[in-house]
Parts: C-alpha cells; sequence; structure tokens
C-alpha cells in the first residue's frame, strides 16, 4: 500500500508538469489567442526598415532629369506594369521606387546618354501581400496600403469605424505566418467606444480583419 502511494504521487506530480508544460507552450506562441497590445510591441520594437515596393494602382511620377518630354505620371496597371515612351510593359509590382528607377534607366540607356530618373509614388496601392483587408460590419470595408509601426486603431480611423450593428469583440484577425494561417481575437469595441488601448494591436501587412454582426 505504502509503495502504491508513492507511485500514485509520482504520478500525479508528472501529470502536474505535463499541464504546466502544455500551457507554457501554448501561452508562448499566442497562436490563435489574443495579440500583444500595440504599445508593448513599440516598446520591444524598433521602427519598421521595410522599404515600400510598388504594387497595381500605385501612380508614379516619373522624372528624367534634363529630358522633360520624357517625364511623365503613370499608374501601374492590375498586371503590375506600366508604359511610358520609349518603355513598354515594364515589370514594377514588388520593386521599390529607387529599383524601378534604376530599370527605367536600363531602359532608356538605348536612346539617351547616362539618363537619371528619378521615381516617386504619389498615390499608395502597395501590392496585394502588402495589403490590408477589412470586411464585414466595417463602415467602409476595403483593402488600405499597409503603412510602418501600423496599429488596429490606424486601420479603423482608415475605414471610419464599424456600424451601429457590428460585434466589434467578436472581430478576429486572421495572418499567415511561416505559411500558416492562424487567427487572433481582437476587441475592437474596447477599444474605440471604451478606449482601452491595450486593444489596440499591432498589425502587419497581408492582414484580415473580419468584424461580424450582433445577433441582436
Amino acid at each position: 500500500m505504502f509503495k502504491m502511494r508513492i507511485v500514485i504521487k509520482s504520478l500525479t506530480k508528472a501529470l502536474a508538469l505535463c499541464v504546466l508544460l502544455l500551457l507554457a507552450a501554448c501561452g508562448g506562441g499566442n497562436k490563435d489567442g489574443e495579440l500583444p497590445s500595440a504599445s508593448f510591441v513599440s516598446m520591444s520594437e524598433g521602427p519598421s526598415e521595410k522599404l515600400y515596393v510598388v504594387g497595381p494602382g500605385d501612380q508614379l511620377q516619373i522624372f528624367v532629369w534634363k529630358t522633360p518630354e520624357l517625364t511623365t505620371n503613370v499608374i501601374v496597371r492590375p498586371d503590375g506594369r506600366f508604359s511610358v515612351p520609349l518603355i513598354h510593359d515594364m515589370p514594377a509590382t514588388g520593386k521599390t521606387p529607387t529599383q524601378l528607377a534604376r530599370d527605367i534607366e536600363k531602359q532608356l540607356g538605348d536612346y539617351i546618354e547616362n539618363p537619371i530618373v528619378t521615381v516617386i509614388v504619389s498615390d499608395f496601392n502597395g501590392p496585394y501581400a502588402q495589403q490590408v483587408r477589412i470586411v464585414g460590419s466595417a463602415a467602409s470595408p476595403q483593402a488600405i496600403p499597409y503603412r510602418a509601426n501600423m496599429t488596429l486603431l490606424d486601420v479603423m480611423i482608415s475605414v471610419g469605424g464599424v456600424t451601429d450593428f457590428a460585434a466589434g469583440n467578436r472581430a478576429t484577425l486572421a495572418r499567415v505566418v511561416d505559411g500558416k494561417q492562424f487567427e487572433y481575437r481582437i476587441r475592437i469595441d474596447d477599444l474605440l467606444k471604451d478606449g482601452d488601448v491595450s486593444a489596440n494591436v499591432k498589425i502587419e501587412p497581408g492582414d484580415v480583419i473580419i468584424i461580424p454582426e450582433s445577433f441582436f
């Protein structure tokens, strides 16, 4: 009997240890749960160093030094390309403005000696993978271009908040991490109606925010 008590006590300790390890693993990954607040993230991460890349719908100002007849404005087509004088169907999507300027210089080099080109993006959309999509009971559901250090509050301002019938605290954020999709709970009502800054989370490129309607 004494030995059996020792065995049971040992098994109990082992089971408790397994449960603690499982809880630690679940909490540490923070997948399919709640995201940390943006204030916490901003203290642990510095400014974003990601460079903007061009996407379909972007408006480009292309300046060719000392060649005003080639300086022009152009919109990137849905296929990610654009055409300007002397250049046809140049790919633009996924390139930074500087990279695009160097590519244009190479093309113009067949016609102009040592061309100097500057590309400025005057209307931003970005590639689809860099956009943030808001669907459901937002005041203005849409896809918006991602901006460095964007938060949930920034997104809500861009779409004009939520409708009167939205269930903001039942909203979810879908995010792809390492090729796998996860869903996180977000508390839009707490953020917008109660001013709870802990509900303000960091947004990543490609995030999809889904805002359901309330049941009544």
